[in-house]
């Protein structure tokens, strides 16, 4: 099994000094993730498909994952069978 960079739509808050925060998660089949509680946000290359944006550790549905956001487009880590 391998990962790919699966671009995704995120519902963000804008705070008045500068922050970016994702509030939800939309899969392109359409489910949504609310997310939880951001954990960590930092510059950072995703190991599973070797690209790179600001990373946000996020708590969805009780488990941590990761988000990117690359530029100005959000992007997750996909599982993809071999």
């Amino acid at each position: 099994m391998f990962y790919r960079k699966e671009y995704i739509d995120v519902l963000t808050r804008f705070g008045k000094d500068g922050t970016i925060l994702p509030i939800c998660v939309y899969w392109p089949d359409g489910t949504e993730y609310t997310i939880e509680r951001i954990l960590d946000i930092r510059r950072a290359s995703s190991l599973k498909t070797g690209d790179s944006g600001i990373r946000y550790t996020c708590m969805i549905k009780g488990q941590q994952t990761y988000i990117y956001l690359e530029e100005n487009r959000w992007f997750a880590e996909r599982k993809v069978k071999a």
